[in-house]
């Protein structure tokens, strides 16, 4: 996606609970403003997560996650990859450790675990060069660079539950919300 087609993003679709029969929420997004937004599941494994998983989760170095990693696609195009990882603890057991999409989509499915995520997840974003993996998913030039979000998510209860390292090629606007003081 070019700068030129850009759209205002927000989080909140995509921490909730989707209803029954509900599109998931990046296709929902996507159709919004006619477009087709798709994602392939390209692989569900058990890793040792990158330092920002483990330091988020609390693990010990060497203690396993899980790890769903997905191709994410607008018009057929792939925009983004997005590895979303989950304490064993969470997911072990669950659809969340299995190699398949998840009806309802992962957020759905901890909700009825009981992990009905936090609101207001921490975000952090930065920019780097795709590495020749990415740029091969992707379909990008090698040294493009490539936008990282990271969201943090807790569950209401303070359970650390998500960790979804999102890479990007397109532009991002965010619109934020004003409380009142």
């Amino acid at each position: 996606m070019s700068s030129d087609d850009a759209w205002i993003g927000d989080s909140q679709p995509y921490l909730a609970a989707r209803q029954r029969d509900e599109q998931d929420a990046w296709s929902s997004e996507a159709a919004a403003r006619g477009r087709k937004g798709t994602q392939q599941l390209l692989a569900v494994h058990e890793v040792e997560g990158p330092a920002a998983v483990r330091e988020f989760f609390r693990t010990l170095p060497g203690e396993l996650v899980v790890v769903r990693r997905r191709l994410i696609l607008l018009d057929g195009a792939p925009i983004e990859l997005a590895d979303s990882y989950y304490p064993s603890s969470v997911a072990r057991g669950t659809a969340l450790a299995a190699n398949r999409k998840i009806k309802g989509g992962a957020i759905t499915l901890l909700a009825t675990l009981g992990f009905v995520p936090e609101d207001e997840p921490l975000e952090d974003i930065g920019a780097t060069i795709a590495t020749p993996g990415q740029c091969e998913e992707l379909q990008l030039r090698p040294s493009t660079p490539v936008l990282v979000l990271t969201r943090f998510t807790r569950s209401t209860n303070n359970t650390p539950v998500e960790v979804s390292v999102m890479t990007m090629t397109r532009h991002l606007q965010y619109r934020h919300r004003k409380e009142a003081s």
